[in-house]
């Protein structure tokens, strides 16, 4: 994928299991959020093919079997958080007479029900994710992509947050949730390590942390880095 003139994903294919919690790191301008938009069909003026779901990314038949939520919270901060789920239930065509039990089931999912009359302006930087997740996940989708969603958080906010992207793997949404902070690896059942533009391992992190004779994830991927250094460095 090309953006700018300049080569940002760099011949990728990936696997990502059903209902699994699947992370992508790598460090800040590796390709992490390029490579995510591109998935959703939503990052502009690139060049090269990409598949999703069995079809080309971008498709309108894509639009209820992926959710996606950006790094910043995407809500109206003038509208309550059922408001907000309103609003975007309607932008997504769901049946009127079926919007109410689907915004009550996306608020629940993402345990705001106790929140869902509040004005977003007041709510704090967790809640307003989970508003984000929440319309995500009102139109049902098979893939739910994630960019840094824990970012800026503190770490009670984070755990809670990892909590119920595990209990939606659970309950069979696949997802995608990429970090630039290693101590979160752990806590995915598989990982994407992401350098330079290129998956430079994939596997779950005991795999990793094997195949690298690492303690941690960190150590493995710092391991792997320095593996494609010398390999490039040793080329003619």
């Amino acid at each position: 994928m090309i953006r700018g003139g300049r080569k940002v994903v760099r011949e990728i294919g990936l696997t990502v299991g059903r209902a699994t919690l699947t992370g992508l790191l790598g460090p800040s301008g590796c390709g992490k959020t390029t490579l995510m938009r591109s998935i959703v069909g939503a990052q502009a003026q690139v060049s090269g093919e990409l598949e999703v779901l069995g079809r080309p990314a971008g498709s309108a038949a894509l639009r209820h079997r992926i959710g996606y939520v950006t790094q910043a919270p995407s809500v109206y901060t003038d509208l309550t958080a059922r408001q907000n789920l309103e609003y975007f239930g309607a932008v997504l065509g769901i049946p009127r007479a079926g919007l109410p039990a689907a915004v009550d089931r996306a608020l629940r999912d993402v345990d705001l029900s106790s929140h869902a009359d509040a004005l977003t302006a007041n709510l704090s930087g967790g809640q307003l994710s989970r508003v984000s997740l929440a319309v995500a996940l009102l139109g049902d989708p098979e893939l739910l992509v994630l960019d840094e969603p824990t970012v800026g958080l503190d770490p009670v906010l984070r755990r809670d947050l990892w909590n119920l992207f595990h209990r939606l793997a659970s309950g069979g949404v696949t997802l995608l949730v990429s970090s630039h902070v290693m101590d979160e690896a752990d806590r995915c059942q598989e990982l994407l390590l992401m350098r330079e533009g290129r998956i430079l391992a994939q596997g779950t992190p005991a795999a990793l942390r094997e195949r690298t004779g690492s303690a941690t994830v960190e150590d493995a991927f710092l391991r792997l880095i320095d593996s494609a250094r010398e390999a490039e460095e040793a080329r003619p």
